[in-house]
């Protein structure tokens, strides 16, 4: 090894983990899910791959499959050349973790390491995952291993740390017959969403989920699977039909079970009336005390306390997998067993068995391992010999009397092989019983031989049937039994996937996202939807929080009844986890402007939009991306696209963008621009060479008869997602045209109050570019209020706040742009105050108020400070006279309306007091209660950056 200096700064003396981040869809790093970790190299950073003496070498003796990493050389040896040549070993992290996965299983390939801007040492390391628990525990075996070779770690043994993390991974994965379906759904582009840490799955989304455990399915009736767990019923039910069944009886005492063996005939088989995967079962049975002994055994594995005794059918044992009522694979079952080679003993000969890879612990792997209990020490004993002896060659010696594959036993395909009659009895026999899944055991002298003639019986009929007998025979050609299945589920040309739209940018997402919503409510959709609000379900708020991250997405995409969805995506979501889907078929952005920089590495516009990107880059071919054309940065966004784009823009006729626009529009490209006339703003969407005028702009209530420019933009952007998504001209019109901004249908977004002949806007704007809008609309309404009335002189007043994780001069900023709107600034602060002591954040953004005060076009002539709330809103109220203008830029919006429903029995419909005033179901402090009930925890843990919207 090469020398190691002794570090003398902060920088760690070892490759170190300072972050780990689990991204579960697409993201800035990957367009599927991947692991995100911050390694510091400490003064590793000095010391690349050539100038560790032997580290490539025991690298590689360790980890031979690093050998088929191609890295940057794309071909195979290309990382071993990276590593003799020289690199960092952060990046021989990224392989190495990647590399452990395929150890376990996971064909896992793609990765990349980048340095962190700005932070010598620091390297991000991304790579692919299948199971997030495995990809982290491979990223620190990973460090752990780069850090052993580099100088070794007492007591570190890599082969001993391999073995417990394989162990891990196969605790984690799903099994052979789970893993068989999901890889057929992903075939077919259905997607899955795991439910819990077991074999529950969710397959498709919304109105057309589907759910799976193991092989059990949602169309599997549980009256069905309660016939299969009874033994006694299943049989009587099978004899009816007239097929082949053993004579049997169920006992509750071995008394009984002696009486019942004696009645039937010797040799009998013992086994629980509910058991499964053959515990309990005794074959072979011909004495009394056998009996007695067989029935203490069953008893023990049976719930119920009941065992069944049954006639002993003599043959081969056969599953015949049976999934809607047609035969798919039949499987031979040969018991454990070894075979003698005349040199090892029949306990050598076990440990031979076991240390095939294929076998495994249960049902973790294709074969199980032979288990050497009292029972199968006995059965040799039967046969012979002793664990110590050694058989002779070619001489069987069986570890157990059952075939079934949980206890060590092997599959030979036999699916061609099968009589016509055979299959038709195995087929009837699931139909009687009602199983969509069904596994039949038989037990017959040749499954090639009608069983009616050879003799035989079905023994079983098994509910959620293991399919590792079908898909990884010992011997002979695997069956591809997991398609029958999922298209039971899905039958081909059905849908799995609902729409979804997605919609980011600075400001105005919260408000497009419910215009989109309320189109195609309209239509008569069911639709899901996430905002900084919540969560909403066909028009009803189902948990309050800000719920603009991937977990809230997840939660729509699980909910039986949606069947379309729209996403609100905050910046905070994406770079905490990425999306919480695989793609969207339609992408929205609204804009870029400057906030929440200078958080989470996020310090310039250009790195906010490759954030906000994500979603144009999760829309497929067949998808659109509907794009800001007045935003150079949006704009730029279309070669982030596979899909078609849609501009929108506000921008007249004659302008750059309007030329690109018409430019597009001529190659078969959609649009949706403004044209300005004589009568006023019309909509028009653009299809080709087609023009549709949509809407006046001054007739859509959101835009307050044209004045509100952001709502124009809002609307723009829903109708151009609706028009993408498949609504029609009129519905798109008929939604816009009854979106109004009520707290009904946009809670805290410009909504309207009027309280003693004063007008109060009530919206959520937090940042420096929505107030410059916002102003720009208080500019507009108050002179469209003068031109309306002779009321004099009137005063406008602005309650401000903005969240105290923003940087000290985009306060400022927001603080002087409203001081050039407003005539009082009142400033408040957030119940969150993100880390800032009390009274700092309304510090900074009055300062930047009053440092305007007296500048030519500045209105502002006093800055007050009230920081809680509530009592701000009073004071403002108090401040205005009638015919005023009041803004209130409010964090808790249900808490402000209720205090101006208190202030008059004139606030429209919606707004409701802490009495209950108005429709129960939106009373502020019902919704309150919802988000207490939902848990501070879930809420803190979904909260991603509150985005502002002045919308």
């Amino acid at each position: 090894m090469a020398d190691r200096p002794t570090p003398t700064g902060p920088a760690a003396p070892e490759l170190s983990i300072v972050e780990s981040r689990v991204y579960r869809g697409g993201n800035i790093w990957s367009y599927s899910p991947a692991i995100h970790l911050v390694v510091d190299l400490g003064v590793l950073e000095g010391y690349p791959t050539d100038t560790l003496v032997g580290f490539t070498d025991q690298l590689v003796e360790l980890l031979p499959g690093l050998e088929n990493h191609t890295c940057s050389r794309g071909v195979k040896g290309g990382f071993i050349e990276r590593l003799r040549e020289g690199t960092w070993v952060g990046h021989v992290a990224e392989h190495v973790a990647l590399q452990l996965q395929q150890e376990a299983g996971h064909d896992l390939r793609r990765g990349k390491t980048r340095a962190v801007k700005g932070q010598p040492g620091r390297y991000n390391v991304i790579y692919d995952y299948a199971d997030e628990t495995v990809g982290l525990a491979a990223g620190t075996l990973a460090v752990r291993l780069v850090n052993h070779l580099v100088e070794p770690e007492e007591g570190f043994d890599f082969r001993e740390e391999l073995d417990v993390f394989l162990r891990r991974a196969q605790r984690s994965a799903f099994g052979p017959s789970t893993a068989a379906i999901l890889e057929e759904a992903v075939a077919r582009d259905i997607p899955y969403i795991r439910l819990n840490s077991a074999s529950l799955v969710q397959l498709g989304q919304g109105v057309h989920a589907q759910r799976i455990r193991a092989t059990m399915t949602s169309k599997t009736g549980a009256l069905a699977v309660d016939i299969a767990s009874d033994k006694d019923m299943t049989t009587r039910l099978l004899a009816s039909a007239g097929l082949p069944v053993p004579k049997q009886e169920t006992v509750r005492t071995a008394d009984g079970a002696v009486t019942a063996a004696r009645r039937i005939g010797f040799p009998v088989v013992v086994k629980p009336l509910d058991g499964n995967h053959g515990r309990g079962v005794c074959l072979d049975v011909t004495s009394d005390d056998e009996v007695r002994e067989a029935f203490a055994v069953a008893e023990g594995e049976s719930r119920r306390g009941y065992v069944i005794v049954e006639s002993f059918v003599t043959g081969r044992d056969y599953r015949c997998l049976i999934v809607g009522g047609r035969m798919q694979a039949i499987a031979e079952r040969v018991p454990a067993h070894v075979i003698g080679d005349g040199t090892h003993t029949v306990a050598e000969l076990v440990e031979i068995t076991n240390a095939d890879p294929r076998r495994g612990v249960g049902h973790e792997k294709v074969l199980t391992r032979i288990k050497v209990d009292d029972a199968a020490i006995g059965l040799v004993r039967d046969q012979g010999f002793g664990m110590d002896d050694v058989p002779p060659k070619e001489q069987m010696v069986k570890l157990a009397l059952t075939g079934n594959m949980s206890t060590g036993g092997i599959s030979v395909d036999r699916t061609f092989d099968a009589h016509p009659d055979n299959v038709e009895i195995a087929e009837e026999a699931a139909r009687m019983i009602g199983l969509d899944v069904a596994g039949i055991d038989f037990i017959c002298p040749d499954i090639a031989s009608p069983v009616r003639e050879t003799g035989g019986a079905i023994c079983e009929v098994n509910a959620a049937p293991g399919f590792r007998m079908h898909t990884h025979p010992t011997v002979g050609e695997p069956q591809y039994i997991a398609k029958p299945v999922v298209d039971l589920l899905f039958p081909p040309g059905s849908p799995s996937r609902v729409p979804i739209v997605a919609v980011t940018g600075t400001n105005g997402k919260t408000t497009t996202s419910r215009m989109i919503a309320h189109i195609f409510k309209g239509i008569g959709h069911k639709v899901g939807m996430t905002s900084t609000d919540g969560i909403v379900i066909d028009e009803r708020l189902v948990y309050k929080a800000d719920a603009s991250g991937p977990r809230s997405a997840r939660m729509v995409l699980q909910n039986p009844r949606v069947d379309f969805a729209v996403m609100e995506v905050a910046r905070g979501g994406i770079l905490r986890e990425g999306l919480g889907y695989d793609r969207n078929d339609v992408a929205v952005v609204t804009n870029i402007a400057p906030d929440h920089l200078g958080m989470k590495g996020i310090d310039t516009l250009s790195q906010l939009a490759d954030v906000k990107a994500v979603v144009v880059e999760a829309v497929p071919r067949n998808g659109f991306a509907v794009l800001n054309a007045d935003d150079d940065l949006v704009r730029k966004m279309r070669r982030r696209c596979s899909g078609g784009i849609v501009w929108f823009s506000l921008q007249p006729a004659g302008t750059k963008v309007r030329e690109l626009i018409e430019d597009h529009c001529r190659r078969g490209g959609r649009a949706v621009v403004l044209d300005h006339t004589d009568r006023g703003d019309m909509i028009v969407i653009k299809h080709g060479r087609r023009s549709m005028q949509l809407a006046w702009t001054h007739l859509l209530p959101s835009t307050f008869g044209g004045t509100a420019k952001f709502n124009v933009a809002n609307a723009m952007a829903a109708a151009g997602a609706a028009f993408a998504a498949g609504a029609g001209l009129h519905e798109i019109r008929q939604g816009l045209r009854t979106f109004t901004t009520s707290y009904y249908l946009s809670p805290g977004r410009m909504n309207l109050v009027n309280v003693h002949n004063t007008d109060v806007f009530v919206d959520y704007c937090h940042n420096a570019p929505g107030m410059r809008v916002l102003g720009e609309f208080v500019e507009g309404y108050a002179a469209q209020k003068d031109g309306q009335a002779d009321l004099g002189r009137i005063s406008r007043i602005g309650m401000i706040s903005t969240a105290g994780d923003r940087r000290d001069d985009d306060m400022r900023e927001l603080g002087a742009i409203a001081a050039r709107h407003f005539d009082v600034v009142v400033v408040r602060e957030d119940e969150r105050k993100r880390g800032r002591p009390v009274g700092e954040t309304a510090a900074l953004v009055a300062e930047g108020a009053k440092a305007e005060i007296g500048k030519e076009g500045v209105r502002c002539r006093q800055v007050e400070t009230v920081l809680n709330e509530v009592e701000a809103v009073r004071h403002c109220m108090a401040r205005a006279n009638p015919g005023d203008i009041v803004v209130l830029c409010v964090d808790q919006h249900a808490e402000v309306l209720g205090e101006l429903e208190q202030m008059t029995q004139h606030a429209q419909a919606g707004a409701h007091n802490k009495q209950g005033i108005g429709d129960p179901d939106l009373d502020p402090v019902e919704m309150q209660s919802e988000a207490q009930a939902a848990g501070d925890e879930a809420a803190a843990a979904e909260a991603s950056e509150v985005e502002p919207a002045t919308s």
